[in-house]
């Protein structure tokens, strides 16, 4: 396979960074993307940003391992976000030497979260980095079309987020990946699912972040989206981990399901 595999944090999120990086490379993983920011009041963030001794503690597991690091996630854009709050999280993620930062829409005036998307992007390129904007069915950008849609009046140095779950969740289309230039999707989230539409919001929630599979051990096909995209496109793998199952054995085999698909 030539194309890069991450783990995302969702994967093992009660894992600090420094360990998540050694159990990713123990796994065979080329980098990791981090979670920085609490997402929810269930699941931790790991502001490196705010703690000079695990910033110490994962940049020196980074050199170590040789993994770098993906992404850093995630920004809500809400009504009331100041971009430039986001300067030491950005900081942060030049100096981890992340490629991404992942944004989230949660703001129905979509002009308004393009305005900030924009600024959010000028504020990363400054830095080395990238930000993508992922969809997800319960917000205001529900699918891919709509996130095209944000996202191609932007900065070219502004991409898409594909999520397997969320596209297979959505009224999104393989035609409408086509349609979309390779440098504006540098990355996707893959996981795998059992599909029962249609579905609540409350599933939905569920499944993203409780009760994904791994890839190829559900119903989604991914294998009709991967085709849909570029040979190479890396890949970042995001399936949490249940309560009783060991932490390498996980990752292990969310590793070498890829490769099955």
């Amino acid at each position: 396979m030539t194309r890069r595999l991450s783990l995302a944090h969702l994967s093992a999120i009660s894992v600090s960074p420094p360990d998540l990086v050694r159990a990713a490379a123990d796994a065979g993983f080329d980098a990791v993307g981090l979670r920085l920011l609490r997402v929810t009041k269930d699941s931790p963030g790991y502001p490196l940003m705010d703690d000079a001794a695990l910033m110490r503690a994962t940049l020196d597991a980074l050199a170590r391992t040789g993994l770098t690091v993906s992404d850093i996630e995630f920004v809500r854009i809400t009504p009331d976000l100041d971009p430039a709050t986001l300067r030491p999280l950005l900081d942060a993620g030049a100096e981890l030497g992340a490629r991404h930062l992942i944004c989230a829409p949660y703001d129905d005036d979509l002009a308004r979260l393009g305005c900030k998307l924009d600024q959010i992007g000028a504020h990363c390129a400054a830095r080395g980095l990238s930000p993508v904007l992922e969809f997800f069915p319960w917000t205001p950008v529900p699918d891919l079309a709509t996130c095209w849609d944000v996202v191609r009046q932007m900065s070219p140095n502004i991409g898409i987020l594909l999520d397997v779950l969320h596209f297979d969740r959505s009224a999104s289309t393989l035609n409408q990946i086509a349609q979309i230039p390779p440098a504006r999707m540098p990355f996707i989230h893959i996981c795998d699912a059992l599909r029962h539409p249609p579905y609540t919001t409350q599933q939905m929630l569920h499944t993203a972040r409780e009760d994904r599979l791994p890839p190829g051990s559900g119903q989604i096909d991914i294998a009709a989206i991967l085709a849909s995209l570029p040979a190479d496109i890396p890949l970042g793998v995001e399936v949490p981990i249940s309560q009783t199952r060991p932490l390498g054995r996980h990752l292990s085999d969310l590793y070498q399901s890829v490769f099955r698909l």
